[in-house]
């Protein structure tokens, strides 16, 4: 048995316990892993498994590479780190076989307790001259901190793989300030699910509840995408929970669009918390890779749908106004700009406007998009968001923004009288 470390930029989305060849083609396999049972909960091991785990030694009854994954920060302010297996398929070869793996994250500190998961693989039944290897992978969340992982695998015969490795999370010195949400060694399950619900949140009761309008351009980082990608919504997503975690927010509006098919998608008025399962739901329907032919026929279409869409939804006639505007999406690239009498319309909006624009890449794509040019033009503010740290620092903006401006207009309110 085999261990090595897999450097950190080589992967960027949440692992999936996956089999590739023969074992990915039965459609028998069990994806995910279970928290057998945090830090301050009571598990209960076979005394073979502990043993193992106790002696730190690494054991190959069954032969298997083990290759770690170093710690990375996602979008989602967690960080992310886990492990590839591979297994000969030969080793597996015969009847049904399942694979168990059980592995401990341990907090490298006085007095830390770990944290145990689970995973179990039903393997269908496998040639004996199969060729090739199985490829199994997993992971976990921690906090900051550096971590010992005791890890194993066994199948029904008993036959054992074994390993240990250290992780380590941190934050550079710039980034202290960014409120993580897994506490210091601490460990914990990946969160599989984009759209889940969000968990209550604690609003700050000191003042009125901010009114934010949302406007999100779900679409695939490269515009020639025939998909929207989990690896696309990711971001988008963690910049919408950020918006919606924050405390002195109070009333969401969200319109979720999609430039190239020229449609809204999904529309949330005055709510008190967004309808992510909703949203995931909706986004579904999104294929840029299936453009209606009328709509490539349209000169200037989606400029134009564009412009339509920021005249009505900056207009507040018969409607609650929000105390700010955020956009949010990729580079928007597209021929022309947003139509002057639409902007016309919406030159002054009264209110803070602001865009957030994902982008991977901002040196090869550094250029100013429709929407930024539209936010410019309304006197707005534009953030680049590449990293994790960029959305945590645009979002804090943004709110210290709003809040200003809201005091500020409270102030000439009550001066006025």
């Amino acid at each position: 048995m085999h261990r090595k470390d897999l450097p950190g930029n080589q992967s960027h989305v949440a692992f999936w316990v996956c089999l590739l060849g023969m074992l990915a083609a039965s459609g028998n396999v069990a994806l995910g892993q279970i928290l057998m049972g945090g830090a301050d909960q009571v598990v209960r091991l076979h005394n073979s498994d502990l043993a193992i785990f106790e002696a730190g030694e690494s054991r190959d009854d069954l032969p298997c590479t083990v290759t770690s994954e170093r710690a990375f920060l996602g979008f989602d302010l967690r960080f992310h780190s886990g492990f590839e297996t591979r297994i000969p398929l030969a080793e597996l070869a015969g009847n049904e076989n399942l694979l168990t793996i059980l592995f401990r994250v341990i907090p490298l500190g006085e007095g830390s307790l770990p944290t145990y998961f689970l995973q179990r693989i039903r393997v269908p039944s496998i040639e004996e001259e199969a060729k090739g290897d199985a490829v199994l992978q997993g992971g976990f969340d921690v906090g900051e901190g550096r971590y010992r992982v005791d890890w194993l695998m066994r199948d029904r015969s008993e036959r054992v793989c074994s390993s240990s490795w250290e992780v380590e999370a941190v934050l550079p010195a710039k980034d202290h300030g960014m409120a993580l949400r897994i506490a210091p060694n601490r460990a914990d399950a990946m969160v599989s699910e984009q759209f889940r619900e969000d968990p209550p949140i604690a609003r700050d009761a000191s003042d009125p509840p901010i009114k934010v309008k949302v406007l999100v351009n779900f679409a695939p980082q490269k515009a020639s995408a025939a998909t929207l990608r989990p690896i696309d919504t990711i971001a988008l997503v963690s910049i919408l929970r950020a918006i919606s975690r924050e405390p002195k927010f109070g009333n969401f509006s969200l319109v979720a669009f999609n430039l190239q098919e020229q449609r809204v998608v999904f529309r949330q008025d005055n709510a008190e918390k967004i309808d992510f399962p909703a949203l995931g739901e909706a986004l579904s329907s999104i294929n840029p890779g299936a453009i209606d032919l009328k709509l490539l026929a349209e000169k200037d279409g989606a400029t134009q749908f564009l412009g339509s869409l920021v005249a009505k939804e900056f207009d507040w006639q018969g409607k609650a106004k929000p105390d700010a505007m955020i956009f949010a999406g990729p580079k928007a690239l597209v021929d022309t700009r947003v139509p002057e009498e639409d902007l016309k319309k919406v030159r002054d909006p009264g209110l803070p406007v602001f865009y957030m624009n994902y982008n991977l890449y901002p040196q090869v794509n550094p250029w100013r998009d429709a929407i930024g040019q539209m936010v410019r033009a309304l006197k707005g503010y534009e953030y680049t968001i590449s990293r994790p740290r960029d959305m945590w620092h645009a979002v804090s903006d943004a709110v210290s923004r709003i809040v200003k401006s809201r005091n500020g207009k409270q102030v000439a309110s009550v001066s006025s009288k």
